[in-house]
C-alpha cells in the first residue's frame, strides 16, 4: 500500500464521531494537504484531544457569518474528515499544524458531548467508480488534466508538477480531490464537489466548471505573489490556500 493511501485510511477503531473544526471560506477534500494556524482556546483544546487519541480533526465549512445567530452558527452538511501530519507548537499556545484530508462524511448529528468544541457523528462516504464509466475512465482523467493544464500558469515548476501528475499512477478520485481543493473556486462550488462520491460525476462537474469560467478572478494563481490573508468570504482566499486564521 502507497504512502497516500496509508494517509488516507481511517483508523480501525473508528466509530463515526468526529471533532468538528468549522472556518467560513475552507473547504477540505480528501487527499489534500490544508496547513492551519491554531490559537483559540476551544480549538487548542480540541487539538491536544486530537494528538493525544486518533489524530483526527474534521473540517465543516461555515454556512453563515451572521452574529445574530443563537447557539452554533449552521455549518454544510458535507465535511472532510482529516489527520494531522504535522504539529509544531508556538510560542503564547499558538500552534501549526498540517492537515491530509482523508474522507468525505455527512453529518448526521451533532452530540452534546460536554466539550468546549462540536463533535459530530457522521456517515463517511468512500469514492465510488461505476463500472459503467471503466471504458472511459482513462480519458477522463486525461481530459480533467487537459483542462487544468489551461489554467494554470506556464511556469517551469508548475508545468513540472503537472506533468508528474499525468505520469503518475494516481486514480481520478485523488486528482479530482487534489485539483478542487487547489482551484480558486466558489465555496458553493467546492461543496457541491465535496458532496459527489461518483467519481466520474465529480470529475465531469470539474471539468465544466474549469471550462465555464468558474474560477474567482480574483484569487491568486498558481506561480504567481501569495497574499497574506487569511479566510474571507465566499471564494475570495488567495491560491494557493495560506494558513487559516481562527
Amino acid at each position: 500500500m502507497g504512502d497516500l493511501d496509508n494517509l488516507t485510511r481511517l483508523p480501525e477503531d473508528f466509530d463515526g464521531q468526529v471533532r468538528l473544526f468549522p472556518l467560513p471560506s475552507l473547504v477540505l477534500f480528501p487527499h489534500a494537504m490544508q496547513p492551519l494556524h491554531i490559537f483559540e482556546p476551544r480549538y487548542c483544546e480540541m487539538l491536544a484531544e486530537a494528538l493525544e487519541s486518533d489524530e483526527l480533526i474534521a473540517m465543516a465549512t461555515l454556512t453563515s457569518n451572521d452574529d445574530a445567530t443563537v447557539g452554533e452558527p449552521p455549518i454544510a452538511q458535507t465535511i472532510c474528515v482529516g489527520r494531522i501530519v504535522s504539529h509544531v507548537e508556538l510560542e503564547d499556545e499558538r500552534h501549526n499544524i498540517l492537515l491530509v484530508g482523508i474522507r468525505r462524511g455527512v453529518v448526521t448529528e451533532e452530540i452534546d458531548a460536554g466539550r468546549c468544541f462540536r463533535i459530530a457523528r457522521v456517515d463517511v462516504k468512500d469514492d465510488l467508480y461505476p463500472p459503467s464509466g471503466s471504458a472511459t475512465r482513462s480519458k477522463l482523467r486525461g481530459d480533467l488534466l487537459q483542462a487544468f493544464g489551461e489554467v494554470i500558469p506556464s511556469t517551469d515548476s508548475v508545468q513540472q508538477g503537472l506533468d508528474e501528475l499525468m505520469s503518475s499512477t494516481m486514480g481520478l478520485g485523488p486528482i479530482t480531490d487534489i485539483i478542487a481543493h487547489t482551484l480558486p473556486l466558489a465555496v458553493s462550488a467546492k461543496l457541491k464537489l465535496l458532496a459527489e462520491p461518483d467519481v466520474d460525476r465529480r470529475a465531469k462537474r470539474l471539468i465544466e466548471n474549469l471550462s465555464g469560467g468558474a474560477l474567482q478572478l480574483n484569487a491568486k494563481l498558481p506561480g504567481t505573489e501569495q497574499e497574506s490573508t487569511g479566510s474571507g468570504d465566499d471564494g475570495q482566499r488567495p491560491f494557493p490556500p495560506p494558513f487559516s486564521i481562527n
